[in-house]
């Protein structure tokens, strides 16, 4: 049976792709989509307490209240296909798969079904064209042609979690039809090596996804009664009270189980006839809900930075511009790929862990309350902000050093105060060792808070 891709994860919109829609020259292309989005300010982490009742706290995004925003994938569509279609110089055409194409000749072959009765076999038509652009997700036909042309590194990785989508339903309307959760937030049941998170839509109701190792989805599918037990189990009121149990188990046995693909290539481009943007060029794991805020960046830094400035259309001026693309590009798709693959465990874990909350307190003091420094944590950097992909890794980890620096330095200190202490009391009076005696205990207590704190 086939891997099933027809379906996919929730979005959500932040600063990267909506400064892509900003600059996009669309004039009401933004305001529409963001009408039809929904801000999260934070993460709603959802688990128990010791007597086992379902808890939830709060964890702000950003310590200045910024938010991401959660929007529906069709409508999404559907902004950017009304935009396109008003335009003069934009033909729509549906029902076209690629089925070749040589870059060397500008010429594309590809299979049209026209849903005629008496003929229902597809028709195979060859386009000519100037330039063509392949933005045609993770598994692109244009890629696939791409390769035969050019010498790409490629690498595919799927990896050993699946997930499943459920719903959460807005409240009966005897109940006033409202949110069952916080909409403000995006709601995650972390679990360590699997987690259950649910969206907002605009009909108030939570689009909800389960990420699970494949064994585990196995285990569950041969043993559907498991699946009610095993929510109850890891995340805390989600079943009865949000859906039911029935729902609930009809909803993993009847959605599909799907897998997970992360790609890293490189080049994007051949001569001045062809690139590849988005998922088609660097298709990662949803964790840092980046994706689509990346290709909507490609698409922005291509042109602004690089096609609108070559001052021609010619194709030599066309492929020098594509060639600094690629290598301007590549280095910051690498690093989004990996910091998506290393959120999992942040999100799955790292949420419920001492280290850290401590270092995301740090951060987020040092940035509030001396901004100057332009202290920031990784994902602000990433999630409200346009700095380079790259260049957030690099700044990340020089904070990294910085914290590391100061806590040694700190712990230096307290132990040079604690043996200067037990040296001076030697040979002191009983008022000096009192006096020595209650600074070693202070310094004593600064340890221990500190040693807790980097517990995790």
């Amino acid at each position: 049976m086939p891997l099933n891709f027809t379906k996919s994860i929730n979005l959500a919109i932040s600063e990267r792709g909506i400064h892509a829609l900003r600059n996009s020259g669309c004039p009401g292309l933004l305001d529409s989509v963001l009408a039809d989005s929904i801000p999260m300010h934070g993460r709603m982490i959802h688990s128990k307490d010791s007597n086992g009742d379902a808890t939830e706290e709060a964890q702000a995004y950003d310590v200045h209240g910024e938010a991401i925003r959660a929007v529906d994938r069709g409508g999404l569509n559907k902004h950017l296909l009304d935009v396109l279609e008003s335009m003069p110089n934009v033909t729509l055409f549906f029902n076209h798969k690629l089925t070749g194409a040589d870059f060397q000749h500008n010429a594309a072959w590809f299979e049209v079904q026209k849903n005629i009765s008496d003929n229902p076999r597809p028709i195979e038509i060859e386009v000519h064209f100037d330039f063509l652009i392949g933005a045609d997700g993770a598994h692109s036909a244009t890629r696939y042609h791409l390769m035969k042309f050019v010498r790409m590194s490629y690498q595919q990785t799927y990896i050993d979690t699946l997930w499943c989508e459920f719903r959460i339903p807005p409240r009966p309307e005897g109940e006033g039809g409202g949110w069952r959760l916080s909409e403000g937030h995006l709601h995650i049941w972390p679990g360590k090596r699997f987690m259950f998170i649910a969206i907002p839509s605009l009909d108030r109701s939570f689009t909800c996804t389960l990420f699970l190792p494949s064994g585990q989805f196995s285990h569950l599918s041969l043993n559907p009664t498991l699946v009610e037990p095993f929510f109850k189990q890891h995340f805390p009121g989600v079943t009865p009270s949000l859906i039911s149990p029935s729902a609930l188990r009809q909803q993993f046995e009847k959605n599909p189980h799907l897998p997970l693909i992360s790609i890293k290539c490189t080049p994007y481009h051949h001569a001045a006839s062809c690139i590849i943007l988005g998922d088609a060029a660097h298709a990662m794991v949803p964790f840092y809900g980046q994706g689509m805020n990346a290709g909507l960046e490609d698409v922005r830094v291509l042109f602004e930075q690089f096609l609108d400035t070559t001052g021609s259309t010619e194709p030599v001026a066309r492929a020098s511009a594509l060639g600094a693309y690629t290598k301007h590009r590549h280095p910051d798709l690498l690093a989004i790929n990996d910091l998506a693959m290393q959120n999992y465990d942040e999100m799955s874990a790292g949420v419920t862990s001492r280290l850290y909350l401590f270092r995301k307190w740090v951060e987020e003091s040092v940035s509030l309350y001396l901004p100057a420094l332009g202290w920031q944590t990784q994902y602000v950097r990433v999630s409200f902000g346009n700095e380079r992909y790259s260049e957030v890794v690099e700044r990340v980890a020089w904070q990294g050093m910085v914290l590391r620096s100061v806590v040694w330095g700190l712990g230096g200190m307290v132990g040079l105060g604690t043996a200067w202490t037990i040296w001076r009391r030697q040979g002191q009076t009983s008022w000096e060792k009192e006096l020595s005696g209650r600074w070693l205990r202070h310094l004593g207590g600064i340890g221990n808070w500190n040693a807790k704190s980097m517990i995790v």
